[in-house]
């Protein structure tokens, strides 16, 4: 009996074949059980090829059974074909060895495996295999050559296929860190969208006679997996009494930084808003915050309070270096509203001005991120066939456009006048907020 470091089983095999760790691993690969691939196939046939032997494996060891992942001299592609019984196999030798090569020059003389199951039928005369290994050190296989007549293994023979069993090692370990990789990403990428979906209303606070509707659009990326959390935010909430607020932000940059700016600056506005009726002061009081957290974020924000009347809304709109408002009239007529100020968290003084506004029945309020006035063509795209990149007075249009359309429709037209610019690729994060005073005027 074959003495190895860890013991044997019941069956008289290394007890090594049925560590948990090693068969993790094993499974890890992701191999098991799958077709030939051109990776394998060509390492097996350079193994045999640089030995001289007449055929060559990359074999897979979990508890029970042997999987050839590539042949080298046998024609065998269906995976069900290139699997048995691991009492059949010598590559038990090698996973007990832990981690040592196995080499056997005369398989009949060799007490090893002169009575091996595997000896006679699979005409194997000598035999030498290398190990498999992942980065923790597990055995999962083994890349082997076989003759069928006795032979001696030189020095260069056994030196060769320790390095062909390093590229197949590396190969496997490649493809795990990649599927690492891509697990990690994916779970970034909730990860992100869950933040995103914390920085937005899961729906807008409904206020009687005013429609409000909302979209937001993150900046593309190579694909789903591939995406950062913004910095947009948007807001409608109550402040005190029948005084309302709207809020549209964008802090610079992407990631969690970007995130932990916006939340701040959101729930910051909420907490303020009641003890202030100028948004001036309000943004000037978000400033102080920023700096005193040293975000090192700036931000852009557009703070609009205001409450119904007999006649429509009355409110008051300050800028903090946002684009301005735009104000739908029910002519069709659009409007700028507000003074641009600086941007908040940057420099110790701002200036921010509180600039008044009246809405009538039917009309509309635009609050948006500067992503809705940069929209550019999609990489690649001619630029002659693409058009200039969408700005203000291309957004003021677009929006004269939804003349008569209601708060959610006119969200909708807006959105997809953007995705016709872009071809559904957004260079940037996109938020859209529109207001309308109810048509027959508020309902109080």
């Amino acid at each position: 009996m074959v003495e190895y470091p860890g013991g044997v089983r019941a069956d008289g095999l290394p007890a090594a074949l049925s560590d948990p760790a090693r068969l993790r691993a094993v499974a890890a690969t992701g191999l098991m059980d799958t077709g030939p691939e051109e990776v394998f196939d060509d390492l097996a046939s350079l193994a045999a090829r640089i030995t001289g032997a007449g055929r060559a494996f990359v074999t897979l060891v979990d508890a029970d059974r042997s999987f050839w992942k590539a042949c080298a001299g046998v024609d065998l592609t269906d995976p069900a074909d290139r699997q048995g019984p691991v009492l059949e196999s010598y590559c038990p030798f090698v996973v007990g060895a832990a981690g040592e090569p196995f080499v056997v020059d005369d398989t009949a003389a060799d007490p090893r495996t002169a009575d091996h199951p595997a000896t006679t039928p699979m005409h194997i005369g000598a035999w030498a295999g290398q190990p498999l290994l992942d980065t923790e050190g597990h055995v999962l296989g083994a890349l082997c050559v076989i003759d069928i007549a006795p032979r001696t293994w030189s020095d260069a023979d056994l030196a060769n296929l320790a390095t062909l069993a390093r590229s197949v090692s590396a190969e496997i370990n490649l493809r795990q860190a990649l599927a690492a990789s891509r697990q990690a990403q994916r779970r970034s990428a909730a990860l992100a969208h869950s933040l995103q979906a914390g920085l937005l209303p899961a729906a807008l606070r409904t206020v009687p006679g005013l429609q409000a509707a909302a979209s937001y659009l993150p900046a593309s990326r190579r694909d789903r997996t591939d995406i950062e959390v913004g910095g947009d935010f948007y807001d409608l909430f109550r402040t005190h009494g029948d005084n309302w607020a709207a809020v549209m932000g964008d802090v610079c940059g992407k990631g969690v930084q970007a995130a932990q700016v916006s939340s701040m600056a959101r729930y910051t506005i909420r907490a303020d808003a009641a003890d202030t009726g100028s948004p001036a002061d309000l943004l000037a009081r978000l400033h102080t915050a920023m700096l005193a957290q040293n975000a090192d974020r700036f931000l852009t924000c557009a703070y609009v309070g205001f409450h119904l009347t007999d006649a429509g809304a009355s409110g008051t709109i300050a800028l903090g270096g946002h684009p301005p408002a735009l104000i739908r009239r029910t002519d069709g007529a659009v409007e700028q509203l507000g003074a641009t100020g600086t941007v908040l968290g940057v420099i110790p003084d701002v200036e921010l001005t509180d600039l008044p506004f009246t809405l009538g029945p039917g009309d509309v309020l635009l609050l948006y991120t500067d992503g809705a006035i940069e929209a550019r063509p999609r990489p690649g795209t001619d630029p002659k066939d693409a058009g200039a990149v969408f700005g203000e007075d291309d957004l003021a249009r677009a929006l004269a456009a939804t003349r008569g359309l209601d708060a959610a429709a006119t969200v909708k037209q807006l959105a997809a006048v953007l995705e016709a610019q872009h071809g559904g690729w957004s260079s940037d994060d996109t938020a859209l907020l529109a207001l309308r005073i109810d048509p027959d005027g508020p309902n109080r």
